[in-house]
């Protein structure tokens, strides 16, 4: 074969994107079509918790049996991502080394320093503390190398494994952090520092970061070092990406800083799929496992991030606002004389008992209570069967496939019959049918999330008609039907729910968050952040032309935060997708509206999207005020709700008219309040990327950033510009 042969060869080999998700029970590996999504393969493999390599053997272990089982060649491999409990894990069981705090100070500030960074005991959850010995280095004159050597050596001498380095107002110049952390890893120490970990002022919340970051430091590196080299040895050249705690993912060296920030990947891996795969624009998350359920809101498309928090202290990080509660599919019963009482937290799994729904068949069946694990309640009901080795149990999964819930192709389908028989006995038991016992009990592990759903509703004001119920995980037709049913709200179990998060983890944009307090920051501080975030991304390995950023702008602390995301490679699965009709387009928006096609007008386009609004009619206080108002849905060519809003406006223009166009907008529809003037969310459409603009305060910001996004296209590019408008 010819060189040329086989670049051609090379060239049109097919791409993979194989993405891997560490749950508590088992460790899921897919491997996807990096130009269809087509899902290529997929396999599990027990979670390696207890191994000395930790979780990263299962990741090892489940790669290599994906790339047989699939038939995958490395040389396909175009992406590798993982995500990782790692770090949860450690913190959760204070499996974290001991770390040494290097202060730096001087003069009048000295006090100060001291009382901020010598933290003592750091509690990192219940009855976990990471243990700190603090050393103080007054830089009232000059840093010298001795004071930093003594300094770090009798801090080694005092068992510190890993080392923190920091100095008040280090954000504004870490010249001294970073002499002390570059001699520190010179002498082949593991070592982080203030400023690099986070850039916001507030000296003790940021040491406190940096030493639960530094704490992870020797068991994080030699997962992500065994990781790196079996991905390696496998033949893959692809760079490995690990999972972030907000959604994105980010290069191993990354990783290997700021170890921080894996914490909850996995419950992010989820969300990531329901943003990347199903192209969710507003809805709930509901990832539903055997034991837990993860819940987490999505509005424009975005998942929804709060701040970090560990053993109950503020830490500077960004992570998902996900909320976790002992209820799921495999979730046992307790049962105190007629009556079911509660469904979970235990489950079969914990206890160590199968479920009904997955046995062929039951001989002789009996209902007995049981105390699971020598611990806790003894009433939870057990099924004893003369031809099962263990007991079995009846769950919230059981019950969804006795009231026919659970989606023909879904992993959760039981075996009817066994089913029905142990629902019949609970229910004479009960006095009831064993529909009904079913009923009731998707019924009160409905009720326990319900709370947590109505809250974030209400939390991140979220129109409860246009979020969608997105259910994830083994476990999810088992929970989210029956939610769905109580809140009278719409609701879709997702494809491959099983392996949602391992697809989310493969899909993953690299993402980078930089943020910095600026009392009133000029649209030349704005755009600077927004570059150094755009920056860090691509030197990840984004192509540039994936490259978006979301700014936001907090008012209350003057923190500016740029949020860039951006694909390894450009992703043509869009493209790749049949492109619906236009005809097509306003039938599925009349369906996300409610109403008739011809209710509908088109309002603008680009090359990939297509707006269609309404008039609708909004009651406010109980009905007795109504005002009509626009709305509106952004459909995508593959024909989903990529935006939608109940109240907005929609204006087609192009490259050349955006600054009028942006200027009308905001100003027209701009409300004045206690705050003062309060513009609407400004988003563009161009081409197939979505600008989100949202996050920031005022018209000149606005056009600011809008400048940059558009500066080099054709002036006369029709691009549409929305407006989402406060009700």
């Amino acid at each position: 074969m010819s060189p040329s042969e086989s670049s051609t060869e090379n060239s049109t080999e097919k791409k993979v994107r194989i993405g891997i998700d560490v749950g508590g029970t088992f460790t899921h590996a897919v491997a996807l079509d990096s130009l269809t999504l087509t899902l290529l393969g997929h396999v599990k493999v027990p979670t390696t918790h207890q191994a000395k390599e930790g979780v990263a053997l299962g990741i090892v272990q489940s790669l290599e049996k994906l790339l047989a089982e699939a038939q995958v060649q490395p040389s396909q491999v175009s992406f590798i991502a993982h995500s990782t409990t790692q770090a949860t894990n450690a913190l959760l069981e204070g499996d974290v080394a001991k770390v040494g705090i290097i202060a730096i100070g001087s003069g009048a500030s000295a006090l100060m320093v001291k009382q901020a960074s010598n933290l003592g005991k750091v509690e990192i959850a219940a009855d976990k503390f990471i243990e700190t010995v603090f050393r103080f280095i007054d830089s009232s004159k000059t840093l010298d190398d001795d004071s930093i050597k003594k300094a770090l050596s009798e801090l080694t001498e005092k068992g510190c494994q890993a080392i923190t380095i920091t100095e008040g107002f280090s954000v504004d110049n870490p010249a001294n952090e970073n002499k002390v952390l570059g001699m520190a890893r010179s002498m082949g120490l593991l070592a982080t520092s203030g400023a690099e970990v986070s850039q916001l002022y507030g000296l003790k919340v940021r040491t406190r970061t940096a030493v639960i970051n530094a704490s992870m430091l020797p068991k994080m590196l030699d997962s992500a070092n065994m990781t790196e080299s079996s991905v390696r040895a496998a033949g893959i050249s692809a760079p490995l990406m690990i999972m972030r705690s907000d959604g994105g993912v980010m290069d191993i060296e990354a990783m290997r800083k700021r170890p921080i920030l894996t914490m909850l990947s996995g419950p992010a891996a989820g969300v990531a799929a329901a943003t990347m795969f199903l192209h969710i624009s507003d809805g709930i998350f509901i990832e539903v496992g055997g034991t837990s359920t993860d819940i987490s809101a999505i509005a424009n498309g975005r998942a929804l991030i709060k701040g970090g928090e560990v053993g109950g202290n503020k830490v500077y990080m960004r992570t998902l606002d996900v909320r976790t509660l002992g209820v799921a599919g495999g979730s046992m019963l307790r049962v105190n004389g007629q009556k079911i009482i509660d469904v979970g937290p235990r489950s079969a799994h914990i206890a160590g008992l199968g479920y009904v729904s997955f046995v062929d068949s039951l001989t002789s069946p009996s209902l007995e209570t049981i105390r699971p694990l020598n611990s806790g309640p003894s009433d939870y009901v057990a099924i004893k069967s003369d031809s099962a080795v263990a007991n079995l149990c009846l769950t919230p999964t059981c019950a969804a496939n006795l009231l026919d819930l659970v989606p023909v192709d879904n992993c959760a389908v039981g075996n009817i019959q066994p089913i029905t028989e142990a629902f019949d006995l609970l229910g004479k038991k009960l006095s009831k049918s064993g529909k009904e016992t079913a009923e009731e009990i998707l019924h009160i592990a409905a009720q326990k999330c319900i709370p947590t759903i109505k809250a974030m509703l209400k939390e991140y004001k979220l129109d409860k008609e246009m979020v969608t119920l997105v259910g994830g995980g083994g476990g999810a037709a088992a929970i989210v039907p029956a939610v769905a049913k109580e809140l009278k709200m719409k609701f879709e179990i997702a494809k491959h729910a099983d392996v949602i998060s391992a697809i989310g983890v493969a899909l993953a944009l690299i993402r980078e968050t930089v943020e910095r307090q600026i009392a009133n920051p000029t649209k030349e501080d704005i755009l600077r952040l927004r570059h150094e975030a755009g920056e860090a991304v691509m030197k990840m390995g984004a192509e540039p032309s994936t490259v978006e950023v979301h700014l936001e702008i907090d008012s209350r602390t003057s923190i500016v935060r740029a949020t860039a995301y951006g694909a390894t490679k450009i992703s043509q699965t869009d493209t790749q997708s049949q492109i619906l009709s236009v005809d097509q387009m306003v039938e599925i928006a009349a369906r996300s509206l409610k109403m008739q096609p011809s209710e509908l007008k088109k309002e603008a386009d680009t090359s990939f999207f297509q707006v269609f609004s309404a008039k609708k009619e909004l009651k406010q206080l109980l009905g007795l005020l109504k005002r009509q108002v626009t709305t509106y849905r952004v459909i995508d060519q593959a024909g989903s709700v990529r935006l939608q809003s109940q109240n907005g406006q929609v204006a087609q223009c192009s490259v050349s008219q955006a600054e009028g166009t942006i200027v009308t907008l905001t100003e027209k529809y701009a409300n004045w309040g206690d705050a003062g003037k309060v513009i609407p969310n400004i988003l563009l459409l161009q081409g197939a990327k979505i600008i989100d603009l949202s996050g920031l305060l005022d018209t000149e910001q606005v056009l600011a950033v809008a400048k940059t996004e558009l500066e080099n296209l054709p002036t006369d590019e029709k691009i549409v510009v929305l407006a989402q408008l406060s009700h």
